[in-house]
């Protein structure tokens, strides 16, 4: 039975980075960078003070989404979005807050954070290895160009490593790799969907319902809190902590170089995490940073959606940036001494 269709959207600004990629033979290729190898060495090095204090802490207040907020949040003042929702978490801190109703809303390109979940859940790699060779098939090669979606270029019949097809996925946003990833798990990319809503409903996602494997459906919706647990989650893995680190990446047997579409990477210790924008779903972005907060290295993870939604996806995308930004300087500026500050006051 052929898959359902469904409306095709807006698509995301990233659209036209990707169509207009360096090709082979043009002079000015760009290759792919090493410094996220490295990055990812040392990230993975200090995953263990990331997590190693477990949940919130212990006497944490609970907000009125059931999500536990750090004593410390109470003396930050956020600059939190005026619109659409965001949540935000410091790994062995605990919740810093969430704002706006967390009504599921349409999520855009977020999907695929999701969806490299699942395939490195069922397909677990090592930071820096390559993983499990993938062909890709007629269909994948056919949607490389397309006109009304990201899309990245891959050759059918080619054999691409695991590693280099998330990539694809994941900094320049290609929809036609994630399908041909669902593919090649499943072998139908609905039944992949039901992998992705039950690995949702393990993680406690219960406002959450996918639909599609890219995030081009209107109909896959989320919160910030829900993304923020996904995001939580997929970051204690160290290949994909690697593969959202990455700044760019060359697409195989056709010589184009893509630049990440979250443009906070590498910017304020911003280290991922993904970008997703669409008329309906206005601008998304859940991002990852690492801070020095009382002589630890800390996973600072945030997730803002639903910005400028009904407007462009460039204007969406832009604003979803921005109030990215806004949070991470701030929490990086201000945190480490509301710590100090709440450590001294609890040992008077």
């Amino acid at each position: 039975m052929p898959e359902p269709t469904t409306p095709t959207p807006t698509p995301e600004p990233e659209a036209a980075l990707a169509r207009s990629a360096t090709p082979a033979g043009g002079g000015r290729l760009r290759r792919s960078v090493l410094g996220p190898l490295t990055a990812a060495v040392v990230l993975a090095a200090a995953a263990g003070g990331w997590y190693a204090s477990g949940g919130s802490p212990a006497g944490a207040a609970v907000d009125g989404t059931g999500e536990a907020v750090a004593p410390v949040a109470r003396s930050l003042r956020l600059p939190w979005p005026d619109e659409g929702q965001a949540s935000v978490a410091v790994e062995g801190i605990g919740s810093l807050g969430t704002r706006g109703e967390q009504k599921p809303v349409p999520i855009a390109s977020l999907t695929k954070v999701m969806t490299a979940y699942v395939i490195l859940k069922e397909h677990p790699m090592r930071a820096g290895a390559p993983g499990a060779a993938v062909v890709a098939d007629q269909r994948a090669a056919d949607e490389s160009y397309s006109s009304v979606e990201t899309t990245a270029p891959v050759v059918a019949g080619r054999t691409y490593t695991q590693r280099r097809l998330l990539e694809l996925m994941m900094v320049p946003s290609g929809n036609n790799i994630a399908r041909l990833l669902a593919r090649w798990d499943a072998g139908q990319e609905r039944t992949f969907v039901a992998k992705m809503n039950r690995a949702a409903a393990g993680l406690g996602m219960r406002a959450t319902t996918y639909t599609g494997v890219s995030g081009m459906e209107a109909s896959t919706r989320s919160t910030s809190e829900d993304q923020l647990r996904l995001a939580r989650a997929a970051m204690k893995d160290p290949a994909f902590r690697q593969i959202v680190a990455t700044a760019s990446v060359t697409a195989p047997g056709t010589g184009a170089t893509f630049r990440n579409t979250n443009r906070l990477l590498g910017h304020d210790g911003v280290i991922g995490l993904k970008t997703g924008s669409s008329t309906p779903a206005g601008g998304n972005l859940a991002w990852a940073a690492t801070q020095r907060i009382a002589g630890t290295t800390r996973l600072i993870v945030g997730v803002v959606l639903h910005q400028r939604a009904g407007t462009t996806p460039a204007e969406g995308s832009a604003a979803a940036h921005e109030a990215g930004r806004a949070l991470i300087t701030t929490i990086r500026a201000d945190l480490p001494d509301a710590v100090t500050r709440a450590g001294n006051s609890g040992r008077r």
